[in-house]
């Protein structure tokens, strides 16, 4: 039986979870820059995806897209010209909780940066409440576990990849089949899209609706990065993944807190403290 949204991750639940992320942790207001238009904007995937990517795409990775009548922000990262690493902890071994903070330690390296994202669900610390790698140490032991809340709606997944191989499998797949620790990880849940179909539990458009962001991982090996500007379903979230980015593998990430960094528009949302973050990288000499 197909359920809600709503039934599936229970408001009153999900706000009982002090462990979770999904509620808003206390900290400054939510402050939501707005993706400036351009010649990006006019892009589709299928363009964004040619042999030749445009100086545009290095220059600015981020563009605004609508879809089912809700506006979304979409990044996209290219293997041949995009690094991905995780970030949790800052040089005095705390969490970052920010990505001002993020900046401040990373000093003259902070000027690679393409775009960044929340990496998934945490604490009241600031700790991943799932499997976390970052710089190819295991921070957190994969989380199979049973609960409440988005996290645990099975199937989850874990978003993962060292240099230029990036993937997205089932926890229960990851277990099975990844043997060798990855540079990067970062679990979260619900899996969105799995090999193609939608999640099997999520409504079309449930009434469970926040600010969600995710990522996806296409056939080409690109990883796709959306977050949405307004209130979102899961429903929709996924059917964007599978429908417009043609993704086959798609993971949420969270909601309420999503994030994006986005130094070429000028972007930097003010969603702190979060948890751990996604970083993605330009790779040097491919402008």
């Amino acid at each position: 039986m197909m359920l809600r949204s709503k039934a599936l991750f229970p408001l009153s639940l999900i706000l009982a979870l002090a462990a979770g992320c999904d509620q808003q942790q206390p900290g400054d207001p939510l402050v939501r820059t707005p993706i400036r238009t351009g010649a990006a904007d006019t892009a589709t995937p299928s363009q964004q995806s040619s042999p030749n990517e445009s100086r545009v795409q290095v220059e600015s990775s981020c563009r605004p897209v609508i879809f089912e009548n809700t506006s979304f922000t979409h990044c996209l990262a290219v293997p041949a010209r995009h690094t991905i690493r995780t970030a949790w902890r800052g040089s005095d071994d705390q969490p970052l909780r920010s990505f001002a903070r993020y900046a401040a330690n990373a000093g003259d390296a902070a000027a690679s940066v393409a775009f960044a994202f929340n990496a998934g669900m945490f604490d009241e610390d600031g700790q991943p409440i799932g499997y976390f790698v970052e710089d190819g140490e295991r921070l957190h032991t994969l989380n199979t576990g049973t609960g409440e809340g988005d996290f645990y709606a099975k199937p989850n997944g874990v978003f993962f990849g060292t240099d230029d191989q990036w993937q997205i499998m089932t926890s229960d797949a990851f277990l099975k089949t990844v043997s060798e620790r990855p540079k990067f990880g970062t679990q979260s849940g619900p899996m969105l899209v799995i090999e193609g179909r939608l999640h099997p539990d999520i409504a079309p458009d449930g009434d469970d609706r926040v600010f969600r962001n995710a990522v996806g991982v296409d056939a080409n090996g690109r990883a796709h990065f959306v977050i949405s500007n307004a209130p979102v379903s899961f429903g929709k979230l996924a059917r964007l993944y599978r429908d417009k980015l043609e993704v086959g593998d798609a993971l949420h990430l969270d909601a309420k807190v999503s994030s994006l960094w986005s130094p070429a528009n000028g972007r930097m949302d003010d969603a702190s403290p979060l948890g751990p973050l996604i970083i993605v990288d330009r790779r040097a000499n491919t402008e």
